[in-house]
């Protein structure tokens, strides 16, 4: 499939300048006279050179890799069907939608970047981590640095014990459950030959925890309303955990939160002030 370098540099232009800095969290300044964002600031948010993605509105420089195109298209904030055009357009074929997908739906991203105030993540069905805020991070690590079936929180749970020192050691049993749980459900749900069904095979092969709390049948178990924490350096926390669900990615927006004059919201606050200097 061929680039189509007019119709791909005419399309950036025009989502480009759609996108308004309020949708990505940007104030707008008095003196701001570009339509939309600036190519710096698309630039920015794709992780790219300023010079590489105006390259690509000029109809000149290199042929975008599919991780170029699925940043930008990330970055642009742009629906299904707009990220499926920019690949054809980019003279690739688009990567399959669904429950496989890692692009997060335009809505999702747009709540996802008035939260950098707070912790949160989008997160898929199988708990791979999608993105964080710097809170986020902050609060759990960077749980977006794993890779093959590690990205799986439920999966790190029966192979890396190292994960666990995050949550309460009251919850850990109850945790165990819950990732088997969603995990079976997720695989009924794709059936054989998913995601979920390999990850379940590794676990059965290698975890002997897992297979005693698989042979359970257990189905329905759904997180606490109060999450427990064991931060590194602030210790204890209580967390609310709320969440949104993207019907048609399967991919989950999950907002922590601490009550109001509580020992855990104080500690929210100087996570804020400190941010990730403390993990």
């Amino acid at each position: 499939m061929a680039i189509d370098r007019a119709g791909l540099a005419a399309f950036l232009r025009l989502r480009r300048e759609a996108v308004q800095p309020e949708d990505i969290g940007l104030p707008r300044g008095p003196r701001r006279r570009t339509n939309g964002l600036r190519r710096e600031e698309v630039a920015a948010l794709c992780n790219m050179s300023a010079d590489y993605y105006a390259r690509l509105e000029q109809e000149r420089g290199p042929h975008p890799s599919p991780q170029m195109v699925a940043a930008i298209a990330q970055g642009l904030h742009l629906s299904l069907d707009e990220r499926d055009h920019l690949f054809r357009l980019a003279g690739h074929g688009p990567p399959p939608r669904g429950s496989l997908s890692e692009h997060v739906g335009p809505g999702l991203a747009r709540i996802f970047d008035r939260l950098q105030d707070t912790p949160a993540e989008i997160v898929t069905e199988l708990g791979e981590t999608l993105r964080q805020t710097p809170l986020g991070v902050a609060l759990t690590g960077d749980t977006t640095r794993f890779t093959g079936p590690a990205r799986s929180l439920g999966y790190r749970w029966f192979t890396d014990p190292a994960c666990r020192a995050l949550y309460h050691p009251d919850d850990h049993e109850f945790l165990g459950r819950m990732f088997a749980s969603g995990l079976r459900e997720a695989v009924t749900r794709r059936g054989p030959g998913s995601r979920a069904a390999q990850y379940t095979d590794l676990l059965l092969a290698g975890s002997e925890e897992f297979r005693t709390v698989w042979d359970a049948h257990e189905i329905g178990l759904r997180p606490r309303e109060v999450k427990r924490y064991v931060h590194p350096s602030l210790g204890s926390l209580e967390l609310q955990c709320q969440t949104l669900l993207d019907p048609e990615q399967s991919h989950i927006l999950l907002v922590y939160t601490a009550t109001p004059g509580s020992e855990s919201h104080e500690k929210l606050q100087l996570l804020s002030v400190l941010g990730t200097q403390l993990t």
